[in-house]
């Protein structure tokens, strides 16, 4: 297992005319958190430094060419582009879209490569993001077809952990989506994740009706009764303590979610809205079910404050520690899951 400062977090820049620059740099002003990491930003250290300024960051940056200079307990900005760019704070367009996907599908290559050990990636914009070479509704998609397994949205907070069956598809499309093996496959997946990135052994889910008091009998829908009841029957017989659907109105409110180690909502509003009304801006977004660690904060490129330099960046620096903490997870796991092997080894 490496040590905690060797652990190389790579960083895309998001959007260039967001707060993504704004919240990372403020995140490594603690000279503290170079002790758990070292971070290498995609980007340009001109760029960052031009930034550096304007917001009076403390920040030392330091200009790299390629990974292998990466220098721990430095602030490491992996040059992508030697032009100049232009920044305009709060202003969507293209070249900042551009440029976003430049910096994240090189930090993705270099996770894929295990030249970083894990990826937080800073908010973009998915309508200035589209192109010809990049056609994804968002980081997600991109790294369920780069990296071996199955994504899923994961929202993370402390001891609250809300996943999704369905994320970013339009509500009217829900129901054609839900199916027992979409069911069955995110459970797993939750589960997996549970076990692997959060050391619970025996994991407690929750899984949201999706009609309104769980379509209440078949008066108000049927899914619930005939999809996801009895896909979670099947799902708890073989061993896997999951448990609902719930009735989603009233389980946050009266903290039925505190029994559980995750919650799977069928819709993402459903489950993103209670998430973020009880995180208070400290949530992460982990992509789970992946073979690589991937984190980011639970907000957007918030162009209203941009360039202002008043963006709370406790959601990226939580994004930060959450993947460390993950790594530690598997690595601890691995560890444990070979030790039987290599005794039975021995035995023979």
């Amino acid at each position: 297992m490496k040590k905690a400062e060797n652990i190389i977090v790579g960083i895309s820049i998001g959007d260039l005319n967001g707060i993504g620059s704004e919240v990372i740099l403020k995140t490594f002003e603690d000279s503290r958190m170079l002790e758990l990491c070292t971070p290498v930003i995609f980007a340009n250290v001109k760029l960052l430094s031009f930034v550096k300024k304007g917001f009076q960051s403390t920040s030392l940056l330091h200009g790299i060419d390629k990974l292998d200079q990466v220098v721990p307990g430095k602030i490491n900005v992996l040059n992508l582009w030697k032009e100049g760019v232009d920044l305009n704070f709060g202003v969507s367009d293209s070249k900042a879209g551009e440029y976003a996907i430049r910096s994240f599908v090189a930090a993705t290559k270099a996770l894929k490569d295990g030249l970083v050990d894990v990826l937080v990636t800073a908010p973009i914009n998915k309508y200035n993001i589209q192109s010809d070479e990049f056609k994804f509704p968002g980081h997600t998609d991109y790294l369920d077809q780069e990296l071996a397994g199955n994504a899923l949205m994961l929202m993370v907070q402390d001891n609250l952990r809300v996943g999704l069956l369905t994320d970013h598809i339009p509500l009217n499309e829900v129901v054609a989506h839900l199916t027992e093996e979409l069911i069955r496959k995110k459970i797993e997946t939750v589960k997996q994740s549970l076990i692997q990135d959060f050391s619970i052994n025996k994991p407690k889910i929750a899984v949201l009706g999706l009609n309104p008091h769980c379509g209440d009998g078949g008066v108000i829908g049927t899914e619930d009764d005939l999809i996801i009841k009895p896909a979670l029957k099947k799902i708890f017989d073989k061993g896997t303590l999951v448990f609902g659907p719930f009735a989603a109105d009233g389980f946050f409110g009266s903290n039925q979610y505190e029994k559980y180690d995750a919650i799977i909502a069928t819709y993402h509003d459903q489950g993103l809205i209670p998430f973020k009304t009880l995180s208070f801006g400290n949530g992460v977004n982990y992509t789970a079910g992946l073979n690589k660690i991937r984190t980011s904060p639970d907000h957007g490129t918030a162009y209203d404050i941009a360039g202002k330099g008043i963006a709370d960046f406790n959601s990226f620096k939580e994004a930060v520690y959450l993947a460390i903490d993950i790594y530690h997870s598997r690595n601890q796991y691995a560890e444990i899951s070979e030790k039987p092997l290599k005794t039975k080894e021995k035995q023979l």
